[in-house]
């Protein structure tokens, strides 16, 4: 099979969770049918809902109204952090704006990436405080970027004091800085990155987390998991992630889709349950 297909879809999960963070416009579901199948792939693996999460003003654009398109699909609106030079007050207006809608459960993805170096660290650190003071004014959960600055963001949301939920989306850090968000009581989503081979202190800080601090996560249409890595990603893929989870973990797989699920449902006010009644086709049919 050609590395630029999608991979198989997987047997579905014994209890549905939620792909936490995921990029469907990324993914080249544009459109509310596209949307709609995307979703429909998801649930037949047993991931019931989906939130969809903007990097640039465009799709913080598209993401508000695609939440509005089908009722297992949620959004999350920020600039990412490689995107912040230049962040002005008609862009921080207009995320104000597109971050009360009711179809938006956050504001991510924010945060730090000293990786690339597309915008200064200083630009990156002026847009993060805004970000945390946004998610604590329109009291929404804060989606973490978090890629080589691990020191500066915990620093950043310890002097601003972090809103009421904090996620660490695809999780990247040690056993040491898995330890200092627990401590801190931030969320911890782990992506297909935790399956890879090479990724032993990855999977060492999974063993860690609390199973009320753990999400599962795709960031697709990047970190498709092992054995799949390199090929494209979606939603549904968080199904293969939740069964490398739960072997690290040494936890059945359905505990870890059951803490994931019900997690995603508390902190974003997710009603995953109904939705799934809502997509169960009647008896007899």
């Amino acid at each position: 099979m050609s590395r630029k297909e999608r991979p198989p879809i997987p047997e579905p999960l014994p209890v549905p969770t939620v792909d936490a963070h995921t990029h469907l416009d990324a993914c080249g579901a544009t459109t509310p049918d596209l949307v709609r199948a995307a979703l429909d792939r998801a649930v037949s693996a047993g991931i019931a809902a989906v939130i969809t999460v903007a990097d640039d003003m465009d799709s913080a654009r598209w993401v508000a109204e695609a939440a509005t398109w089908d009722a297992r699909l949620y959004g999350a609106v920020a600039l990412h952090p490689t995107r912040t030079e230049g962040f002005g007050d008609a862009e921080r207006a207009e995320l104000e704006r597109l971050a009360s809608t009711d179809g938006v459960v956050a504001v991510g993805e924010t945060g730090l990436d000293y990786y690339w170096d597309y915008a200064t660290p200083e630009a990156q650190q002026e847009a993060f405080r805004w970000h945390i003071d946004l998610a604590k004014r329109v009291g929404k959960p804060l989606m973490i970027h978090n890629r080589e600055a691990h020191d500066d963001v915990l620093a950043i949301l310890a002097s601003e004091g972090p809103p009421e939920t904090v996620m660490f989306h695809c999780f990247s850090g040690d056993v040491e800085v898995a330890r200092r968000c627990i401590d801190a009581g931030y969320l911890l989503s782990f992506a297909g990155t935790v399956t890879f081979r090479n990724a032993r202190e990855l999977q060492e800080a999974a063993r860690l987390v609390p199973d009320e601090q753990l999400l599962v996560e795709t960031d697709a249409p990047f970190l498709t998991p092992h054995p799949f890595r390199g090929r494209p990603n979606e939603p549904y893929c968080a199904a293969y992630t939740v069964v490398g989870l739960a072997e690290l973990r040494g936890q059945p797989v359905e505990a870890v889709a059951e803490v994931t699920r019900r997690n995603a449902e508390r902190v974003f006010h997710l009603h995953v349950t109904e939705i799934e009644d809502a997509e169960r086709p009647p008896e007899g049919s």
